[in-house]
């Protein structure tokens, strides 16, 4: 007897899921929810307001009604199961409403990716962290327009676009600017279909480079040796390989190119292609890469870029404090010098000159073409070799008399508790910005503080 009670419960265990499906159409209703992604079968536009009946936490879906204008029959299934992310659940019937009219302006709306490996981003700006990289053809549903950071391109020009929220076809959700996405209206009552994502392997070197900023090699011996000309670092000379934009830029003093490409192929251990291109990138190790590319002639060119590990704008200030410092050890230790030989030399503030009586050095030092006054610049650096023996590197620009052009001259200078010496330093003396020799015949002038 028992063991007929054991079979009985058995087949009745069986039968319980048939019982299941025949009671389907008198599930409690659970609430109400907006379809993000139209179905295909049942055909379900997205937008749609749908029953909620049941929430498989297992099987990750919801389990909803169709609505009567899209059954094949009175006497077709009436519900149907969605993934959980297809589905926004509302909960009451007059949220769900609420959330299909704010929903209704892109409800149709989705885009097709123009470029492999196009970001979606954790919030709208180009810097913020990349949740899911696209591949070309890839269909996304746009969600909402949204306000973000103004995305801009290789030149570092706004691009023409806007931001939008944007689920993918595996329910990944995040943000993506519109310059590289074709936006279309899905087809009068057919059903976009949800394409498969294909399975590939991460670049990890691929991810860190766009991660990175990339800078010319000599931005890095600049900082090495602590001789920043801002006027180059300021430009921020750079190499952008355009993760946004499809658009990768080369851009340095005597050269600025941009390449469009469809996608970036890897070649080689560590070395890519930006298909469509002439431009190839290796990268060397992690904090340097080389940039090749050939020039409509046919001649090649490369360039290597290097990371910064600190912010240039960090350096840019850093350095043009450090400038305003040294202008101002001049002014404390005078502000006026004066030589019996070569005149007088006072400094004012906003890093000016003035300088009378400087006869004997014209023309061989000072042209007579030029006023005795200028501006003051500290942007010239001692060698090693010299750092012991002067405090740095005076750059006066005279300016120049009426219809006469300005005339820039360097001098090595040195402060004590007397006044000031200065030593004539011809250009023929530096390399770049950076004094490497003294002059064959040097002019060496000393000027006492005024009141000594």
């Amino acid at each position: 007897m028992k063991k007929r009670s054991l079979i009985s419960l058995f087949f009745l265990f069986l039968l319980l899921p048939i019982t299941f499906l025949s009671l389907g159409s008198c599930t409690r209703l659970l609430g109400w929810g907006v379809l993000l992604w139209s179905a295909e079968d049942p055909a379900v536009p997205s937008g749609t307001l749908l029953p909620v009946y049941i929430r498989s936490n297992i099987d990750q879906v919801w389990v909803v009604g169709i609505p009567e204008e899209y059954r094949e029959s009175e006497d077709s299934i009436d519900k149907f199961e969605v993934r959980l992310w297809e589905l926004d659940f509302a909960g009451s019937k007059k949220a769900a409403e609420e959330r299909a009219a704010e929903f209704s302006t892109y409800a149709q709306t989705y885009a097709e990716t123009l470029q492999d490996g196009l970001p979606i981003r954790e919030s709208p700006e180009n810097n913020a962290r990349r949740v899911y990289r696209l591949r070309e053809g890839q269909i996304v549903k746009i969600l909402e327009q949204t306000d973000g950071v103004a995305a801009v391109g290789a030149s570092g020009d706004p691009l023409p676009g806007n931001w939008y929220r944007v689920l993918t076809s595996d329910g990944s959700v995040g943000y993506c600017f519109s310059y590289r996405l074709k936006l279309f209206e899905q087809s009068e009552g057919q059903a976009v279909a949800s394409p498969e994502v294909e399975t590939r392997e991460e670049d990890t070197d691929l991810d860190m480079i766009f991660a990175q900023k990339w800078y010319p090699d000599w931005y890095g011996s600049m900082i090495n040796n602590m001789q920043i000309d801002l006027t180059d670092i300021s430009r921020k000379w750079n190499f952008d390989p355009g993760q946004d934009s499809g658009m990768a830029r080369v851009y340095l003093p005597r050269t600025e190119r941009t390449f469009d490409y469809t996608s970036i192929r890897r070649s080689g251990n560590r070395s890519w292609i930006f298909e469509n291109t002439p431009l190839h990138m290796t990268l060397r190790s992690d904090g340097s890469l080389m940039v090749q590319y050939t020039e409509g002639t046919g001649s090649p060119q490369s360039q290597v870029f290097v990371t910064i590990p600190v912010n240039i704008d960090d350096i840019i200030i850093q350095e043009t404090e450090r400038r305003e410092a040294l202008f101002k050890t001049l002014v404390d230790a005078g502000p006026i010098f004066h030589s019996e030989n070569y005149g007088t030399l006072s400094f004012s503030s906003g890093n000016r000159f003035n300088w009378t009586g400087y006869n004997l050095l014209i023309p061989q030092t000072i042209p007579s073409t030029v006023e005795g006054r200028g501006s003051v610049g500290m942007d010239s650096f001692l060698s090693r070799d010299f750092q012991d023996r002067y405090a740095g590197v005076l750059s006066l620009q005279f300016y120049g008399r009426e219809g006469e052009a300005p005339a820039r001259r360097y001098f090595l200078y040195v402060i004590d508790n007397r006044g000031i010496r200065l030593e004539y330093v011809p250009e023929s003396s530096l390399d770049g910005n950076v004094v490497n020799r003294r002059a064959v015949s040097p002019i060496v002038m000393y000027f006492y503080k005024m009141g000594q």
